[in-house]
């Protein structure tokens, strides 16, 4: 088996693992995880290379973060081994972004996570506060943290990219370590790509998640409430059907085609048992020793060709 892939995340001197981690699953967030099954696919994460872990208060209403520190309690291995992030400012009762909510949220996360710090502390889903809040009360209240030692890189998340570039101008350099984008790096919208020189130039480094677009390019389909359009559904459905009909798994090859561009550190997946952690694991080592099956890719952007970059424009309000 080959090592996984380790990558600078920008300035941080932190080496991710080229798949990361996500942890909502193991909030139940789509369908039940027992402990044990949480334990045993983290176990499994970290045996084959993977060394960041990524959580929030919000996943699960707590469970996500209790879950995963139980299951690096498990792990029994030098705090250093490990990179977790967390977040603050979204939680199941809704929104707070304010300086005194912030403190609050990383001692209870650290409690439930059975950390003394974590690595990153994000701000989550930014789009739905105000930005300039963020920027002048959320982000220096989270650098008062850092210097406290209770985490090492602050980071912001979101889905519409202009709220990275609306915040990083109005900070000064090197105060964002880290950006956490999601939905726009995979086969149906790559438009986080426009974006990389600019966060390469702010030092910034670069967390992808939903290579899967949540859910949309899986054999299962997207849960009820995913706000794609119909058209863009439909599509995602033609090439899932296309993959099957020529025996291949799209899941695969949707994770390849974000893993595949190295200036994103780490590609977030959730995962919530052994079998998904395997199958994540060998699409990167099948990536590095066979490349990808770039036919099927072809026929993959072909079919969504149509809805390319058509991604819904915020994130998703339901508590």
């Amino acid at each position: 088996m080959t090592k996984m892939e380790l990558r600078p995340l920008g300035n941080t001197g932190l080496k991710v693992s080229a798949v990361g981690f996500g942890a909502s699953p193991l909030g139940s967030v789509f369908g039940p995880v027992a402990e044990d099954d949480a334990v045993a696919t983290m176990r499994e994460a970290f045996r084959l290379g993977i060394n960041f872990f990524d959580t929030s208060p919000y996943y699960g209403g707590t469970l996500s973060e209790k879950m995963l520190g139980k299951g690096l309690k498990a792990l029994q291995v030098p705090r250093s081994d490990y990179i977790v992030a967390t977040k603050c400012g979204r939680y199941k009762e809704g929104f707070d972004f304010s300086a005194e909510r912030v403190r609050k949220s990383i001692d209870e996360s650290l409690e439930r996570l059975q950390l003394d710090y974590v690595d990153i502390l994000h701000c989550h889903d930014i789009e739905f506060g105000s930005l300039d809040q963020i920027v002048s009360e959320t982000i220096p209240a989270l650098q008062k943290l850092k210097q406290e030692g209770k985490t090492r890189f602050i980071g912001i998340t979101g889905l519409p990219l202009d709220i990275f570039t609306y915040v990083l101008d109005r900070v000064p350099p090197g105060t964002v370590d880290v950006i956490l984008s999601y939905c726009h790096y995979g086969v149906n919208d790559s438009t986080l790509l426009d974006l990389l020189p600019y966060l390469k130039s702010k030092g910034v480094g670069v967390i992808s998640a939903s290579p899967l677009a949540m859910g949309l390019l899986t054999e299962q389909g997207p849960p009820e409430w995913h706000p794609a359009s119909r058209e863009l559904k439909s599509a995602c459905k033609a090439a899932v059907t296309h993959c099957k009909s020529k025996g291949k798994k799209i899941t695969k090859l949707a994770l390849q085609y974000s893993l595949a561009n190295k200036e994103i550190s780490s590609v977030l997946v959730g995962m919530s048992s052994v079998s998904q952690v395997e199958e994540n694991v060998a699409a990167v080592t099948d990536l590095e020793s066979l490349g990808m099956d770039q036919e099927t890719m072809s026929e993959v952007e072909a079919i969504l060709g149509p809805v390319k970059n058509l991604t819904w424009p915020s994130g998703i309000h339901q508590n």
